[in-house]
């Protein structure tokens, strides 16, 4: 949210003694005119987020590919790893993703390199995508017998030219990689929480959200005590939520209270335009700019942002 003296900036005429209703309807046009999408600053080195969350239907794809789109509408250059068999990140992102298309299935399976399977997302100049295929189904039952098999992502990601720091990866390198997982803790999420060291995690406004919570993040200590150190959940995203009721609030309000500024605190609302989006191969980004959810998640993605952005 921008403060007072930023906004009186841009606009001479703002007044900050305004109501908050009033204020609040000026920050939005403000944004619906485009301000709030200036670019911001980039990560000193590439930034590797996990999105997971074992609970079906928390918008985890959603978040994925909105605020994928939402950062590289800000200046940042981001990849999409969709880790999920359903593949609903590459539709929602417009991505070739039938049958036998090159994608995440070959990186773990046969050992492609990322480069080679990497497409554009044709909406986002600054968006590539690594698709998920139904192959990829298959793969947790194909990499049993494979030695290192947990690792098999990680070694792929540091394999990039273009992941890294500045020194190492250049201008051209990716500030930011989303892995979007499946709705489960087996191995293809596994493989992401190795390869990641930042965790970021959709919770549905609901009660029913916060069940099964616990045993995410006990599999995150599992992993960071055993496989993977760095890994720490470091972004929290409230979805689905709806102001006009007492118990998103209450939720809210415990997840805030448990987890204190891990939680963003931007919440995403419900909406129609977000749920409409991936059905004509788009992010509400493109589909709506200027609808409350697209403003909702590039608010987050500029959260996201700034916490790891240098100047």
């Amino acid at each position: 949210m921008r403060t007072a003296a930023e906004l009186a900036a841009i606009d001479p005429h703002f007044d900050a003694d305004q109501t908050p209703l009033a204020a609040e309807a000026r920050h939005s046009v403000l944004m619906r005119q485009g301000i709030q999408r200036e670019p911001v600053g980039r990560p000193a080195a590439t930034r590797v987020f996990v999105v997971a969350n074992q609970k079906g239907g928390v918008g985890k794809t959603t978040s994925t590919v909105n605020i994928a789109a939402a950062l590289s509408e800000l200046g940042q250059r981001v990849l999409v790893i969709d880790l999920d068999p359903q593949g609903n990140a590459s539709t929602a992102l417009n991505i070739e993703h039938r049958q036998g298309t090159p994608g995440t299935y070959d990186v773990l399976v046969d050992g492609v390199s990322l480069a080679e399977v990497i497409q554009s997302c044709p909406d986002c100049d600054m968006l590539d995508v690594v698709p998920a295929t139904i192959d990829l189904a298959g793969a947790e039952i194909e990499l049993v017998s494979v030695v290192a098999r947990e690792g098999r992502l990680k070694k792929a990601i540091s394999a990039h030219p273009l992941v890294g720091s500045a020194a190492l990866a250049g201008e051209e390198r990716y500030d930011y990689l989303l892995i979007d997982c499946p709705p489960s803790l087996g191995l293809l999420t596994l493989n992401a929480l190795v390869a990641g060291a930042e965790m970021m995690i959709p919770i549905q406004a609901e009660y029913y959200a916060l069940e099964g919570l616990g045993q995410l993040l006990a599999t995150v200590d599992m992993v960071r005590a055993h496989l993977n150190p760095d890994l720490a959940v470091s972004t929290i995203v409230l979805t689905m939520y709806d102001a006009r009721t007492r118990l998103a609030a209450g939720v809210a309000q415990e997840v805030r209270e448990h987890f204190g500024d891990q939680v963003l605190k931007t919440a995403i609302p419900r909406s129609v335009r977000v749920s409409e989006a991936p059905s004509y191969g788009q992010t509400v980004m493109t589909y709506d700019p200027s609808s409350p959810g697209a403003l909702s998640y590039l608010e987050a993605a500029r959260e996201i942002a700034i916490r790891g952005s240098v100047r």
